[in-house]
């Protein structure tokens, strides 16, 4: 089974480029551009990495991002990742990234665009991964500043094929950002929110009517609402769920608790996906292997949760048969091995 997972193609819709810095690369980064870190070493800031909730992770993971200051530091972040998803075979790849964390400390927004972009450029060329960039705008700040930041995004959308909203979710609902979405949106961007986390189900009714996402970022709460279940499979609207960050974010204590078998056999658009993974512990072949694991997810399960990624992918009809194709051919090949 093992050998199975690592080895089927993959597409990562749930990826923060920030939350992707290893302890290693940030000292590294830390020591260039003289940035004091409030660890004294690699293995204390693991250590550290012992989340009690969202917000405790959140207060590290801007910690650790200080360290990114010119375009070859937001370069070499996004490569680092990329290169270990290609190892994983993820073959495409939609990457959030929250312009708002380096902006506040004077880092130029087109500094942050133009080295991811870069490597991005360079995967789809040497790993033979494609890419789909997101700006995420962060939800604990207000409504204007996430304006401000659409409005500097405008000169590169070329690199950005989607707006998203992330950061704290308690208290901070999507209908807060109606506006900004809809100007968003006019502006021909794709949508997508996390909601559904932490926050309850009627965040996500909202994510989807007054923000009109097209994917819900997270969504494991949707089961307490019975109703949005059903509209959910319905509409196959996708979910990309992020196993691993859950169990250490405590949207689960263990798990073996976790409900994403369950969102399956319902027939919800469930993916896997990885979220912060130099943080939680894996990235997407773990968060695949620890399901595997603890929920008993056969061959047919894990097929379908790829399957799906792909179709919620933000790719062509063309590129995403193209891929499809590839999926099937690896599981029939597989079969008959």
């Amino acid at each position: 089974m093992n050998d199975f997972i690592h080895a089927i193609p993959k597409a990562e819709l749930h990826i923060h480029i920030e939350g992707t810095l290893e302890p290693e690369l940030m000292f590294e980064l830390a020591v260039k551009n003289g940035i004091a870190l409030p660890f004294k070493s690699i293995d204390d800031a693991r250590q550290a990495y012992n989340f009690s909730d969202l917000q405790s992770f959140l207060d590290i993971y801007y910690q650790g991002a200080d360290v990114l200051i010119n375009e070859d530091d937001f370069y070499q972040l996004t490569w680092s990742y990329l290169q270990k998803a290609a190892a994983q075979n993820v073959r495409h790849t939609e990457i959030f990234f929250d312009p708002q964390t380096h902006t506040a400390r004077g880092v130029k927004f087109e500094t942050v665009a133009q080295g991811i972009h870069r490597a991005l450029k360079d995967a789809g060329q040497k790993l033979n991964l494609s890419s789909k960039l997101i700006m995420c705008f962060l939800r604990h700040l207000n409504a204007a500043e996430a304006m401000d930041t659409l409005e500097a995004a405008l000169p590169f959308q070329k690199l950005i094929a989607a707006v998203g909203l992330d950061s704290s979710e308690l208290g901070n609902p999507p209908e807060k950002f109606m506006a900004v979405f809809d100007r968003a949106r006019k502006k021909g961007f794709k949508v997508v929110a996390h909601a559904g986390e932490e926050g309850p189900p009627d965040y996500i009714w909202q994510a989807l009517n007054l923000l009109k996402a097209e994917r819900i970022d997270h969504g494991v709460r949707c089961l307490e609402d019975t109703a949005l279940v059903e509209h959910l499979v319905k509409t196959q609207i996708p979910l990309t769920v992020c196993p691993l960050s859950n169990v250490k974010l405590r949207v689960f204590d263990d798990m073996k608790q976790h409900n994403l078998k369950r969102m399956l056999d319902l027939g919800l658009c469930v993916t896997v996906n990885s979220d912060d993974p130099a943080y939680f512990g894996g990235y997407i072949e773990e968060n695949f292997q620890a399901l595997q694991t603890a929920l008993k997810l056969d061959h047919q399960d894990i097929f379908k949760l790829a399957r799906n990624a792909f179709q919620a992918s933000f790719l062509s009809l063309t590129e995403k048969e193209k891929h499809l194709d590839e999926l099937e051919q690896f599981v029939y090949g597989f079969g008959e091995q």
